[in-house]
């Protein structure tokens, strides 16, 4: 029996892995999906089967609760809420992470075991996951709105989270000395210092930034599900736990570097708080003259470009309007247009926010190019199509060293011959900062929901 148990932690293993390879690509993500998921069903049953102890009956009804809760969130959840979801979901499994060591610690204690090593692993996944629970229900808090996306702060904030690590670190090493010797008093000081710590760690951070927090804290969940299962020498944990982490810290550096700003700077370095209107020290959007354009205006300027860039953004997804653009592609290219989308690594909520989008719609994984490979191509572009992506847009980040945007690399679309703006308002993105690119005389700005005005703009093509 043992031989079958570990041939089928081999097989979990095996899918786990294949699975996060084929969600490389877009045109592999599904099925990349689908295999872990298979992989995640035998690990349930092989867990089964090997800790028979457990009530059959109850954990059956777990088992189809919270099957029936996923499927139902999964297909419910709207794509402008994905970032929440994948915030509430990685908060769970830190949790979940941390409450098995909490039972496990308990167990030891409660029969007077002394594994230093067992106390190392356990407390290590309490904190991390822990701090990557309370972390992740604040960033879901913050991008479903319930909380202020704003940086909050407070005097000594730095000194108390030192402190709080600080005291945490001593009740870890005072439980690993003293064993099974104490009570679990102790125990349950140390999970609300962390508790707490990540809470403190999220709160100072802005919105802006919230997608890397996000990936961060993923991968602290990877590295407390790892320690687990050392905890609880089970393999599929481990590497599942190292598979999550290591992808999300590599995720983490990614996303660091398409913002230029390093991961110490986006945890201490509070930066809505800079993110005023008008930037810093910079031209705001509402200084300068701002040029309207009408749908048969817009619809004109495309119908007679040879290329368009179309570059998406959260208002693409907030309005729904990835089919609208699918069409109006299709619409371009019956008048020999050759269209391309250029996608930022952050564009979105989250990394790959948009390319989820647009394979949603079925516009071919081809026309897709990241930033570096379409920013040469701007120069010789005719029109680019930009559709609510703000501060990727916002060349302060080139050519003004006060604003906070300043050396994250963005789309360059105001080297384009023209450029078309579809945006809700004048009101600022997710950063809080105004872009001087809607001043630009080579801009013009279409206003209202983009779903609506993309509709129009296909019809008024026909007529064109």
């Amino acid at each position: 029996m043992n031989i079958v148990l570990q041939i089928g932690y081999l097989l979990t293993a095996i899918l786990f892995i294949l699975g996060v390879i084929r969600l490389r690509s877009p045109a592999t993500a599904r099925s990349g999906n689908l295999i872990a998921a298979c992989g995640m069903g035998i690990a349930f049953i092989v867990t089964i089967i090997r800790y028979h102890s457990f009530s059959l009956p109850l954990i059956g009804v777990t088992i189809i609760v919270g099957a029936i809760v996923g499927t139902y969130a999964a297909k419910k959840v709207r794509m402008t809420a994905m970032p929440q979801m994948v915030a509430l979901f990685n908060g769970m499994g830190g949790g979940a992470a941390a409450l098995v060591s909490i039972g496990k610690l308990h167990s030891l204690w409660t029969h007077g075991i002394s594994s230093p090593g067992a106390s190392i692993s356990a407390l290590f996944t309490v904190l991390i996951g822990s701090i990557s629970f309370t972390g992740s229900l604040l960033a879901f808090g913050k991008l479903q709105e319930w909380v202020s996306g704003r940086p909050v702060t407070f005097g000594g904030q730095k000194v108390v989270n030192g402190l709080l690590l600080l005291i945490a670190l001593i009740l870890g090493v005072v439980m690993t000395i003293s064993g099974g010797r104490q009570d679990l008093g102790m125990l349950w000081l140390y999970v609300i210092i962390a508790a707490a710590g990540g809470l403190l760690v999220v709160l100072p951070i802005g919105g802006a930034d919230m997608p890397v927090v996000i990936s961060l804290l993923n991968a602290f969940t990877g590295l407390a599900a790892a320690a687990t299962g050392f905890l609880l020498a089970n393999n599929v944990l481990i590497i599942a736990g190292a598979l999550v982490g290591a992808s999300g810290t590599i995720l983490t550096q990614q996303m660091s570097r398409a913002m230029n700003r390093p991961i110490q700077n986006i945890i201490f370095g509070a930066f809505g708080k800079l993110a005023t209107a008008g930037g810093a020290g910079g031209v705001g959007a509402t200084d300068g003259v701002v040029q309207t354009a009408t749908v048969e205006d817009v619809a004109t300027i495309l119908a007679y470009a040879r290329t368009v860039v179309i570059v998406p953004g959260y208002g693409l997804a907030v309005a729904r309007a990835q089919q609208e653009v699918r069409q109006l592609m299709e619409k371009l290219n019956q008048r020999s247009v050759t269209v391309r989308f250029g996608i930022h690594p952050v564009a979105g909520r989250m990394p790959g926010h948009m390319n989820v989008l647009l394979a949603e719609a079925d516009v071919p994984y081809d026309n897709l190019y990241e930033m570096d490979a379409i920013n040469p191509q701007f120069p010789q572009t005719d029109v680019v199509l930009v559709i609510g992506a703000n501060d990727v847009t916002n060349p302060a980040a080139r050519n003004q060293p006060g604003s906070p945007l300043y050396g994250m690399p963005i789309l360059n679309v105001d080297q384009a011959q023209r450029i078309i703006v579809l945006k809700r308002s004048m009101n600022p993105g997710f950063a809080g900062i105004d872009n001087p690119l809607y001043i630009n005389p080579k801009t013009s700005m279409l206003f209202g929901d983009a779903k609506s005005s993309l509709s129009h703009v296909i019809r008024a093509l026909d007529e064109v």
